[in-house]
């Protein structure tokens, strides 16, 4: 049923909080140990180097003068089977030896291989030595030193970070399009050097890099060191030779320099595409007072006093960017402002009733400025919104960031840029919501060896053949950096949008590849995130993308056709070179998804402000950031028909393997599609709960739900979702990464509500990855509902990963009870949580 304005989101309160259900804790098995002899073999001639060289030379010059051996200083990486959850713990026990990183490996067979970067001084060479000496030899290793017992059984292998590490197979192709697209002049590089604690080390191993580069006939542009994120990188230009040594991973070129962790090419930007431009039928904008800015955006340089958007705009131009783009180059923060502010120009909505704050960090054809580190950029833009005295912009909780690194697919390892997310997210209480990317190359569709076979197919053979073709691609269709983000939301783009049918029907020689489903569009990149996190987390409009036949040789090649007037998003855009006035084009894809899943963060915020006034305003800025982050995936659902033919098509076919099935549709569809007025309102039939408090460590509480009379004795479908929200810090080299994992206890009153998890959606395990948790219960048979009846949802925080984290963690549950077509269930729920509150029932909030 349709979403009902007058019927608001309902307010519950936390309560009954205590310590944790230990008996709920899952049972993590313990990777199975190397046998010793092996380890003797393998990792042992390591030792027994080191031992001989300590033995001669107790200053470790020796050492250091070996390229190939352990030595203080020089990173160590040790690969072993399994996380450790007390590894963190168990090398704080070793003075002088940092953990600088840790990372997921490619599966090679084994069980889920973990990497811990480690550097070692002197000191933490001679203990990490006798340690293992004594573990060999099969002799207590000492109090307080045991974890490493595991590290040495489990030790796949143990070896120093060289230029195969540093220079990335990833990357490669790239650094060799930037020789062949530069020719003769400096290209352009970013060098991240590894992250040193101690701020004078740090900074002479930035003197190192820099003498290396200048050496090389190079030079630095611009440097960067935020300790925050453990991260120091350079921008740098290099000559073509320079780059081919580095590319062929010569220990003698930059590749070979200790302290440098990663070489990767210059970040670019992910763009958009619009066509045409037409003037607008209505060019202005009411011109009723707006509010102060609740969000923000980072994109390109916009086109402020377009009659679309300038009662709206505050633009902050922070780094100067504005003289540098042309007017009819500001396509993209144009188009996203555009979103933010009207939705899809098509779609005819309601303009938003505050301003939003813009910082450009694209200039000259929405590009990234030449001279300067994207992650910088991005650092200080949050910064100086947020910072105490002087912030530019305080009452921001949502920033959109409609961009990526096209350069940077996701591969298991934490980008920079997404690091810096993470952090901001929990310093600063915000909700970043972040595309997923649009990967715009051609692929080729076996199953049509030409193109009138393409057109002339039924569209029931149509879609299977063109999701067997992309299934094939997904390790090369990966979310751009920085999607992996685990505290922000990622949004992927559904082929939905709101053309007329008189416009559609004038297309003309692109294909509708997915008529009658609501899938991702062919270009929305693929999951999933970091520690095989849900990403896409969900999807949103992004133009029903429409594929161009571009050539075919056995098979045709197909690729992403962009926006149109018959498949696309209406939205301001610049002028023709030659024209004035107010103009509009048409965009798609994941970046004007993303911008509309803001724009309805900030309808559900708006919601909630005109119920509950100053009391909804008062609550801090994390909780209502972790809210809007609930609440907006909470109606987020797979199609039916869309999961099922990714079962059918991408498979595995054994209906046993429905884990791999769910993992397969999540790639593609996250937690599914979103309508936007399910998120804003409830409906006859549908009643949906808010929550918000905190958690300290090992901490659990309970939101009472109400469940109406209306719902029990029928038997018809009806259902008990749940999502919870929460922003963990994060910190690199703190195992794990996720510090904070919250969860919902299964209802204990499922039976009673005759209700059981639900097929099509992620598994407990999959969905228990991230920083959203979600649920859906499902039944057919008749509920036993006593009068008053509560369900009591459980939200308990998990012991934290590694090291113990001291701040209380905020949290937002969104929890809806529905019955289609039963039109009493939300007046009941309400008039039950009413009569509460009047009673005095509800618990006290804890923030």
């Amino acid at each position: 049923m349709a979403s009902d304005l007058n019927k608001p989101l309902i307010r519950l309160t936390p309560k009954a909080f205590g310590p944790r259900d230990t008996g709920r804790q899952g049972f993590v098995p313990p990777a199975k140990p190397y046998a010793r002899d092996r380890q003797v073999d393998t990792i042992g001639p390591k030792f027994n180097r080191l031992s001989e060289v300590l033995a001669r030379d107790s200053s470790g010059v020796e050492l250091t003068r070996d390229p190939t051996g352990l030595a203080p200083e020089r990173l160590l990486v040790f690969e072993v089977l399994g996380p450790l959850q007390n590894f963190a713990k168990a090398i704080a026990r070793v003075t002088g030896l940092e953990l600088i990183s840790e990372d997921d490996i490619d599966d090679d067979g084994e069980t889920n291989p973990v990497a811990y970067l480690l550097m070692p001084d002197m000191r933490a060479l001679r203990q990490m030595e006798r340690m293992w000496r004594l573990w060999e030899r099969d002799l207590p290793i000492g109090r307080g030193f045991a974890p490493w017992r595991d590290v040495f059984s489990t030790l796949r292998d143990l070896r120093l970070w060289g230029p195969q590490d540093r220079v990335q197979d990833s990357d490669v192709n790239f650094l060799y399009e930037e020789i062949d697209a530069y020719g003769e002049e400096l290209i352009p590089l970013e060098v991240e050097l590894v992250f040193r604690v101690n701020p004078q080390t740090g900074s002479q191993n930035e003197q190192a890099v820099k003498q290396a580069v200048e050496n090389a006939g190079g030079e630095v542009v611009t440097t960067s060191r935020i300790s925050d994120i453990s991260y120091h990188a350079l921008l740098v230009k290099l000559p073509s030779d320079a780059i081919r040594s580095i590319v062929e991973r010569k220990p003698s070129g930059l590749a070979g320099l200790e302290p440098i962790l990663f070489i990767r090419p210059q970040s670019v930007a992910t763009g958009i595409e619009v066509s045409e431009v037409e003037e607008s039928v209505s060019g202005t904008v009411g011109s009723k007072e707006l509010g102060e800015p609740i969000l923000a955006v980072i994109d390109g340089v916009p086109i402020a006093q377009h009659p679309l958007l300038s009662s709206h705009l505050i633009v902050e131009d922070l780094f100067d960017l504005e003289a540098t783009a042309l007017v009819e180059q500001r396509v993209h923060g144009t188009a996203m402002a555009s979103l933010l502010i009207h939705g899809d120009r098509n779609h005819q909505e309601d303009s938003l009733p505050r301003r939003i704050h813009l910082v450009p960090v694209m200039g000259e054809r929405d590009k990234f400025p030449e001279d300067r580190l994207i992650i910088d950029l991005v650092y200080l833009a949050i910064t100086n919104m947020k910072r105490d005295v002087s912030a530019s912009a305080p009452n921001v909780i949502i920033v959109n960031l409609s961009l990526g690194n096209k350069r940077r697919p996701f591969f298991g390892q934490v980008s920079a840029w997404a690091r810096l997310l993470d952090r901001l997210s929990f310093q600063h209480g915000i909700l970043f919501i972040v595309s997923a990317g649009n990967v715009l190359s051609t692929f080729n569709v076996p199953s049509f060896a030409t193109r009138t076979a393409f057109e002339d197919t039924d569209e029931s053979e149509r879609a299977p053949a063109i999701l067997n073709a992309l299934g094939a691609l997904q390790a090369e269709r990966k979310i751009f950096s920085p999607a992996e983000s685990i505290n922000a939301l990622t949004i992927g783009a559904s082929n939905i949008d709101w053309v007329s049918e008189k416009d559609r029907a004038q297309s003309r020689g692109n294909i509708n590849p997915y008529a009658g489903i609501i899938i991702a569009n062919p270009s929305s990149a693929l999951g999933p995130g970091f520690s095989n996190a849900v990403k896409p987390d969900i999807l949103m409009p992004g133009g029903k993308e429409h594929l161009s036949v571009v050539g075919n040789d056995t098979s045709i090649l197909v690729e992403p056709a962009g926006g149109s007037r018959q498949a696309g998003l209406k939205v301001a855009g610049p002028p023709t070179r030659t024209g004035l006035g107010s103009h509009e084009t048409y965009t798609s894809g994941t970046s004007a998804a993303a911008a509309l899943a803001s724009r309805t963060c900030h309808r559900i915020h708006d919601a909630l402000e005109q119920e509950h006034g100053a009391e909804f305003l008062a609550l801090p800025n994390h909780l209502r950031a972790v809210l809007l982050k609930a609440l907006l995936v909470h109606p987020a659902r797979w199609d039916y028909k869309t999961a099922a033919l990714i079962r059918s098509v991408i498979g595995p076919n054994d209906n046993k393997k429905h884990v791999r099935q769910k993992d397969n549709i999540r790639r593609f569809i996250g937690f599914g599609n979103l309508d936007a007025e399910d998120a804003i309102a409830c409906a006859a039939d549908r009643a949906t709960f808010w929550a918000v408090g905190s958690l300290a460590a090992n901490q659990k509480c309970s939101v009472s739900i109400p469940i109406p009379e209306t719902y029990g004795g029928k038997a018809v479908l009806h259902s008990l979702s749940a999502t919870l929200a929460w922003f963990t810090p994060v910190s690199a080299g703190r195992k794990a990464y996720r510090s904070v994992k919250l969860k919902i206890l299964e209802p204990e009153e499922c039976s009673i509500l005759a209700v059981e998890g639900g097929g099509d959606q992620p598994n407990a395990d999959q969905t228990n990855r991230g920083t959203v948790y979600s649920r859906i219960w499902l039944g057919t048979r008749a509920a036993f509902v006593p009068r008053d009846m509560h369900l009591n949802l459980v939200v308990q925080r998990e012991p934290d990963q590694g090291t113990s984290i001291d701040e209380r963690v905020q949290f937002a549950l969104a929890t809806t009870i529905a019955m289609p077509g039963v039109l009493d269930v939300y007046d009941q729920a309400r008039a039950m949580v009413t009569s509460r509150i009047q009673q005095g029932q509800q618990g006290q909030l804890q923030f």
